[in-house]
C-alpha cells in the first residue's frame, strides 16, 4: 500500500489573513513517514452562545477568505507519489467525462421547483448502497472498546465535493469517528477552493485535507482514512470494507442523485459569506445528503457536525433544535436556525443567489 500522501510547504505568510504557515519545530507526528509542515488555516470561532462547547478550539475568528478573492497561486513542491495534474489521476478525468453526462438529468436549475418524492427515493436508494458506512458513531461503543475518541483542539479541514465517492469515502470516516470538520466544497467550476489546493498542494485533486493540529495536508483519501483512525480513533482500524468500498458501491450515490453535489450553480454568490454556516448531519442520511449537495453546488463553506447513531453531539443537536433530527443548519451570518431538508433548501438558494445580492 502506497504511503501516506502528504506536502510539505515552504514558510509563508499570504496578505488579508487568508492563511498563516509556518516552519517551526515539527509537533510528535502520528506516523513517521508523514513530513510534516506547519499548515494553519484560519480556524472557527463561534458566536455566543450555550453551544460555544461544540467548539474547542476558540481562536479568533479570521475565516478562510473572508470576503476577499484568494491570493495568486503560490508554488509549492509536493513530496508524494504520484504527484501530479488534474488529467493524471485516472478517477478525477473519470468525473470529467461523467460531470456533464448526468447534468443532462440532474433536473436542471438547482433552485427551481423539485420532485421531493423523487429526491428522497434516490438519495434513500444511495444510503442503502453505502450500508453500512457513514451512519453510526464508534462512541457508541467507546466503554467496550476502550478507544477514546475525542475533537482535536483545532478543527480539522477538508477539501472536497458531494458527488466525489473518494469525498464519501472520508465523510464516511468522519462520521464513524464523531469528528467535526470545516468543509470548503470544490464543485466543478469553482471560483476559490480548488484553485486554492492547487496552489497550496500542487494539484487538483480531491479530496485534500488538512490537519494544522500536526501541519499536516493530504491527498489519497485511503491514506486520509488510516491517518484519521491511527491519529484520531486511538489506532484503531477503519470500519470492515470501508476502505475497499469505493470500489463497489462508491460510485452508486454519484450516479443514483444525477451528479447532485458536482457542479457549482451560475446563479451563486461569487463571494462566501462572512461567517461559516453550521449544519448538523451524519453522511448516510439521505435528507442531510440532499442538503450537503446544494451547499456544494452554492460553493459555501461550512462546519459540519456529524451526529451519527451514538454520537455524542446527539445532545447539543437537542440543545440547538430540540430534537434529533436532521438535517439541522444554522446560518450566523443572518441569525437563521432551520430543519426540514425543503426548508433548508429554498432558504439557501434563496439566501445565496447572486440575485438576491
Amino acid at each position: 500500500m502506497m504511503a501516506y500522501s502528504s506536502i510539505s510547504i515552504p514558510p509563508l505568510r499570504l496578505t488579508n489573513s487568508f492563511f498563516s504557515i509556518n516552519s517551526s519545530t515539527n509537533p510528535p507526528s502520528p506516523t513517521a513517514s508523514l513530513p510534516v509542515s506547519k499548515l494553519f488555516f484560519s480556524s472557527f470561532s463561534p458566536p455566543k452562545s450555550s453551544r460555544n462547547r461544540l467548539y474547542l478550539a476558540k481562536t479568533p475568528d479570521h475565516d478562510l477568505l473572508g470576503t476577499t478573492e484568494p491570493s495568486p497561486p503560490v508554488s509549492t513542491s509536493t513530496q508524494s507519489a504520484g504527484a501530479g495534474d488534474d488529467a493524471a489521476n485516472p478517477s478525477t478525468s473519470f468525473l470529467s467525462i461523467l460531470c456533464p453526462l448526468l447534468r443532462l438529468f440532474s433536473g436542471g436549475d438547482p433552485s427551481q421547483e423539485r420532485n421531493y418524492a423523487l429526491e428522497v427515493a434516490t438519495s434513500s436508494l444511495s444510503t442503502l448502497a453505502r450500508f453500512p458506512w457513514g451512519s453510526k458513531s464508534l462512541s457508541e461503543g467507546i466503554e467496550s472498546q476502550d478507544i477514546a475518541i475525542s475533537d482535536p483542539p483545532i478543527r480539522l479541514q477538508l477539501f472536497e465535493f458531494e458527488a466525489c465517492p473518494f469525498c464519501r469515502r472520508v465523510r464516511e470516516a468522519l462520521t464513524e469517528l464523531d469528528l467535526s470538520v470545516e468543509v470548503y466544497p470544490c464543485p466543478k467550476g469553482s471560483l476559490r477552493y480548488r484553485e486554492m489546493v492547487r496552489s497550496f498542494g500542487g494539484k487538483e485533486m480531491f479530496p485534500f485535507l488538512v490537519d494544522p493540529n500536526y501541519g499536516i495536508s493530504m491527498y489519497e483519501s485511503g491514506d486520509i482514512v488510516k491517518y484519521l483512525f491511527k491519529t484520531y480513533g486511538k489506532g484503531r482500524s477503519p470500519s470492515t470494507g470501508l476502505l475497499e468500498s469505493t470500489l463497489f458501491t462508491g460510485w452508486m450515490p454519484t450516479i443514483l442523485r444525477a451528479g447532485r453535489g458536482m457542479m457549482l450553480w451560475d446563479k451563486a454568490r461569487k463571494d462566501p459569506p462572512p461567517r461559516k454556516l453550521e449544519l448538523f448531519s451524519y453522511e448516510n442520511d439521505p435528507y442531510s445528503r440532499i442538503v450537503r449537495e446544494a451547499l456544494c453546488e452554492l460553493e459555501l463553506p461550512y462546519i459540519l457536525q456529524n451526529v451519527g447513531e451514538g454520537s455524542r453531539r446527539t445532545k447539543l443537536l437537542l440543545e440547538a433544535s430540540g430534537s434529533k433530527e436532521v438535517p439541522y443548519i444554522i446560518d450566523p451570518n443572518t441569525n437563521t436556525e432551520v430543519g426540514d431538508y425543503k426548508k433548508i433548501l429554498s432558504y439557501l438558494f434563496n439566501t445565496y443567489s447572486a440575485a438576491t445580492v
